[in-house]
């Protein structure tokens, strides 16, 4: 059975006992602990910001297309053999065409501001996940001349409209007539209520069948474009890029990270400025093990000079030192980490008992976009916190316990 080495036993040693005071070993305690907070802060924060970036995408990956190609001035002619030519490609899953529009919605005397996308039934499920995000009803009956529509459920609510409800569409390009120009208008049937789980679609956005849109923004049966889904979402850009140029140009191109650029540029910037600005925090709480090394070197002064004259070495007394230093950080980290996923893992749960029981609330959709607090846990970044702390920690020891390594004995025993 090997020894431990006397100089992590005496390190342990140091960690254990107290003072005459007890001081010290209070102090050890507080720097473990300001460690682990700092970590566990920072790792709860990054969690959420993660989570709210997972679920975001998700969110609107789910009703919205990854790319997609429209006409500049003009609908687009001959959408079936361009979506043939599209799905001819590898990296391309499907393909729907659309009409989309502005349009006023009123119910009663409600009306709401929303944006009309004309789809096929048949086709919408290649590109999106509307089906699966209905409440109620059917996108099968969005059929040609039907005049039904399909609504969120924010929406839904602000209207107090229902299924088998009758509201108008009222489109802002009008008719010229005798009387003056008067906007087109048209009854549609409720067929169907949505959540996507973003109040932006769920409060804004009404699916009419294409050929009813097409009617109503006048383009003749055509569509404005082809909406797409593809196999990698990061090369969206890309991907329509080239179906574009691949037709001749001339089209206007888009995808989900164009579209939505702000949102996501907006959660890396705020995760990058709470990673340096936690980091810093982290700092600060590994910076109280010099304070705490320094009494001990001060308080153990008697034992260094007694070590170093039964031949111990220099490098021996700063390795105690470094390793009592390394310990704290160490525990100190530990308990950061195992707090930071615990609390992660159930802060959803900690957030609707805060709602309930306070009657506030803390997420309103119609702010922060969705209605409930993600998060999501990334091993590897628990890690680099994990080792950030550590590191941080190991430099902290090095001036208290070089300055343990370079007392004399003789001048530490003549006060002892």
């Amino acid at each position: 059975m090997m020894k431990q080495p006397y100089e992590l036993s005496m390190a342990l040693r140091y960690l254990r006992a107290s003072s005459r005071s007890g001081f010290i070993s209070f102090i050890s305690l507080v720097s473990m602990i300001g460690i682990g907070l700092a970590v566990a802060v920072l790792s709860v924060v990054l969690s959420v910001v993660n989570g709210f970036d997972y679920e975001l995408r998700q969110r609107i990956l789910g009703i919205t297309a990854h790319a997609g190609f429209s006409g500049v001035y003009e609908p687009l002619e001959d959408w079936e053999m361009k979506r043939e030519i599209v799905l001819e490609r590898g990296d391309v899953t499907g393909a729907a065409p659309y009409v989309e529009g502005q349009g006023l919605l009123i119910h009663g005397a409600v009306p709401a501001g929303v944006e009309v996308l004309g789809i096929d039934p048949g086709l919408e499920n290649e590109v999106s996940k509307l089906s699966s995000l209905l409440n109620s009803g059917s996108l099968d009956q969005l059929t040609p001349g039907s005049y039904r529509i399909v609504i969120g459920s924010s929406l839904a609510d602000e209207l107090d409209a229902d299924i088998g409800d009758s509201i108008v569409l009222v489109i802002a390009e009008g008719r010229v007539t005798p009387a003056g120009v008067v906007p087109r208008m048209r009854s549609f049937q409720v067929a169907g209520i949505f959540e996507a789980g973003m109040y932006e679609y769920d409060r804004g956005l009404v699916y009419v069948a294409m050929a009813d849109a097409s009617r109503l923004f006048r383009t003749a049966g055509r569509p404005h474009g082809l909406r797409m889904s593809v196999e990698d979402i990061f090369a969206a850009r890309r991907i329509s890029e080239e179906v574009a140029i691949g037709f001749g140009g001339g089209f206007y191109i888009d995808d989900w990270t164009r579209r939505h650029a702000n949102f996501f540029r907006s959660i890396q910037i705020t995760k990058s400025i709470m990673f340096v600005i936690f980091s810093m925090v982290i700092a600060v709480a590994v910076f109280n093990i010099i304070s705490t090394l320094a009494m001990v070197v001060r308080d153990k002064r008697g034992d260094i000079a007694i070590l170093r004259s039964f031949g111990a070495s220099a490098r021996s007394i700063l390795a105690v030192f470094a390793t009592q230093g390394a310990l704290i950080g160490i525990i100190g980290t530990s308990f950061g980490v195992l707090l930071g996923v615990l609390i992660s893992a159930e802060l959803g749960t900690i957030v609707a008992l805060i709602e309930q029981s306070s009657g506030l609330d803390l997420l309103a959709g119609e702010i922060y976009l969705i209605d409930d607090l993600p998060t999501q846990i990334r091993p590897r970044e628990v890690a680099q916190i994990g080792l950030l702390a550590i590191a941080l920690a190991i430099v902290a020891t090095l001036y208290p316990a070089i300055s343990a390594s370079r007392q004399a004995p003789a001048e530490a025993l003549r006060y002892e």
